[in-house]
């Protein structure tokens, strides 16, 4: 158990557009709260957060890592993320185990694309967030256009805490408001009453009568449930604004006091799994109820289990070594060998994440590596295979067949970043071939196909229909029953289920299938069958695994019958040019497939906002210097998809798709019978 004197703790994010300044924030924390005596810096490659050699190269965080300071009696937390759009999955992972959040916005550049993202989740998974307009002392620096433009293009509910004065030097400070300053006190009443008619009925009674104190208590409230959002300016580089922002994380976001549920069921989420310096892995898991000790034996991610040989608690600073981490807390644990990013530990909890749902789009690109000699190939699918375990939705797909190996990609830094790791650490050198975009496949109609044992030319021992059919936008895949469930054993039902599941991440087209149903509409069996002495003949009863062999077979003609298309992603992009170069920039948009919805004049600029496909997002990221000397900004993000335009393009199916087993699952079936 922690030996801490504090009870509460709080588990902090702090998210940005890349280059905001968020580890500088993060070092700026450490230093006031006395974790560290000297401020490192991401530029000179000592910052406590950004470990990793890549990241010190590059300047930029690349995996989330997790600090701790105290506040008075709560022990934060601090999870520091990547900013670049290419490490989201990153982010993903984090917010399943997040109390509050700090978004970290420039005051030069403003809300960027990565900002609006960001936000957008952290609102819909109601994520209490602070807001922090740093580089206040940068030249630049904006306030009131600022605060307008978070409140038009970030979230409207927001309550500036302060006034930044001496922008753009470095004696630039922040000045908080006083509790009863006339026009904080509006502000607050304006914003807060939106979301509580008691609050806005006791203003039209008695304006004089709402007293500071009151309002701030409800400012703290709604904060807390996510409806406002507070906002503070400052600069990490001078530490300005810093000490008010630590006063708002401790007043104004949720700490929680784990003691009360410390002796319940162990129950935690694992968000970050990495490997130690003999291979080890370590897992990293936030607690949610209950102690985690060492040498208990451990239950996690549905049948899997292991006994938990060491424990680090988060903890004044970086993990120290404990007996144990209770809830509330952030732990490191060694020894579960099968440990994946996402199990749940103990028992099951109502946490985000839970059931695996993604809170930011999928990866929309793929490559094959490649390795430079030959004879790497089993150490690279080693070492992507242990990359993978770090970052699953890279998705390593193994195609056996031709001998490749494919990954997926959110960028071009993400690649180069996975080729520097796996030179760098698994002395594997490899090359890329081109970037493509991953599709996905619709069910345009309703299909159903069916085989039965021992008839026609099914060369397995069981009977499997089904129907396909499309489902509503976002619903994903759902696996319905139309038999009796006491028709045949479960494991037979499940058999169907998962190979089902598996089969679709590849469809007619080979790319993956979502938003659909899939009914069972047929089963059938034979029984154990044994000889004298209770010899089991294997050939004469059905296993699970002539349900797991048969059920592609038939998902596949349920899905040509049913007919499929195939969509493309589609991103949502801002573009702002100069005024002069208006003109010369859209025949060039309309060449690359975008679709501007609004153009509207701002001072010398141009602002155009529309779609354009994913695939083509690289190429306006080349063309634009010179389209606009230089001048032009653009930023897009994943939107959603849209149906492809003409001939729908195939992608290579691995060995795992129905259509490259089936002849060879034919011929093993004929051999049998």
């Amino acid at each position: 158990m922690h030996t801490s004197s504090t009870c509460n703790t709080l588990n902090l994010g702090i998210l940005a557009h890349v280059d905001a300044g968020k580890t500088s924030l993060t070092e700026r924390l450490l230093h006031a709260a006395g974790v560290i005596d000297e401020i490192g810096r991401v530029d000179a490659g000592n910052t406590q957060t950004d470990s990793l050699a890549l990241e010190r190269q590059r300047g930029i965080t690349i995996k989330s890592a997790v600090v701790s300071f105290a506040v008075d009696d709560v022990t934060v937390n601090l999870i520091d993320t990547p900013g670049h759009p290419d490490f989201i999955a990153e982010v993903e992972r984090v917010l399943s185990v997040l109390d509050g959040a700090v978004l970290v916005v420039s005051a030069v550049e403003g809300v960027q694309a990565q900002t609006r993202v960001l936000m957008r989740t952290l609102r819909r998974l109601r994520i209490p967030t602070l807001v922090f307009v740093n580089k206040i002392d940068r030249r630049g620096a904006r306030h009131e256009e600022l605060l307008r433009d978070l409140s038009e293009r970030l979230v409207p509910d927001i309550v500036p805490m302060g006034t930044p004065h001496g922008l753009g030097g470095r004696d630039g400070a922040f000045v908080p408001f006083a509790d009863g300053d006339p026009s904080f006190t509006a502000r607050l009443v304006d914003v807060l009453a939106a979301h509580d008619d008691a609050l806005l009925a006791a203003y039209v009674e008695d304006e004089a009568g709402l007293s500071g104190r009151r309002l701030r208590a409800e400012l703290g409230t709604q904060t807390k449930k996510a409806l406002v959002h507070p906002v503070f300016f400052g600069s990490a580089a001078t530490g300005a604004g810093v000490g008010e922002l630590i006063a708002g994380i401790r007043e104004l976001l949720p700490s929680e006091d784990g003691t009360p549920l410390a002796d319940a069921p162990a129950s935690g989420t694992v968000f970050k799994v990495e490997r130690g310096d003999a291979g080890e892995k370590i897992a990293y898991v936030r607690m949610f109820a209950g102690t985690i000790r060492t040498r208990d034996r451990l239950p996690f991610g549905g049948g899997r289990e292991g006994k938990v040989t060491a424990v680090s608690v988060f903890d004044r600073g970086t993990a120290t070594p404990r007996e144990g981490v209770a809830a509330g807390w952030i732990g490191k644990l060694w020894g579960l060998g099968d440990i994946r990013i996402g199990d749940v530990v103990g028992v099951p909890h109502a946490g985000r994440g839970g059931d695996g749902q993604h809170f930011f789009a999928p990866p929309t690109l793929e490559t094959v590596v490649v390795p430079a000699r030959p004879g790497d190939r089993g150490a690279l699918h080693l070492a992507l295979a242990q990359l993978a375990e770090q970052d699953p939705l890279i998705d390593l797909r193994q195609d056996d067949l031709r001998q490749e190996v494919h990954v997926s990609l959110y960028g071009e830094v993400q690649k180069e970043v996975i080729q520097a790791t796996l030179l760098d650490e698994y002395g594997v050198d490899v090359t890329f071939r081109e970037t493509t975009t991953i599709c996905v496949e619709r069910v345009t109609g309703s299909g159903s196909a069916f085989e039965i044992i021992d008839k026609d030319d099914n060369p397995f021992l069981a009977t499997v229909g089904l129907r396909v059919g499309p489902g509503p936008p976002g619903s994903g895949v759902e696996f319905r029953l139309e038999v009796e469930l006491g028709s045949m054993p479960y494991a037979f039902f499940r058999a169907v289920e998962e190979s089902v599941r598996e089969a679709l991440h590849q469809g007619v087209h080979g790319w993956e299938v979502g938003d659909c149903v899939v009914t069972m509409t047929h089963s059938g069996y034979w029984p154990r069958q044994s000889h004298a002495h209770a010899t089991f003949d294997k050939s004469m009863s059905s296993t699970a695994g002539d349900f797991r062999q048969l059920s592609p077979l038939v998902l596949l003609s349920a899905l040509r019958r049913a007919g499929t298309a195939v969509h493309e992603p589609l991103h949502r992009f801002r573009l702002s040019v100069p005024e002069d170069v208006f003109g010369l920039l859209l025949p060039a948009l309309s060449r690359l497939r975008a679709v501007p919805h609004t153009q509207t004049a701002h001072g010398a600029s141009y602002v155009v906002e529309g779609d354009i496909p994913a695939a083509r997002v690289h190429e306006l990221e080349r063309l634009l210097p010179s389209l606009t000397r230089g001048e032009g900004e653009l930023e897009s993000a994943f939107e959603r998809y849209q149906p492809v335009r003409g001939e729908a393009p195939d992608r290579p199916r691995t060995d795992r798709n129905p259509l490259c087993r089936k002849e060879y699952l034919r011929e093993v079936a004929g051999v049998r019978r």
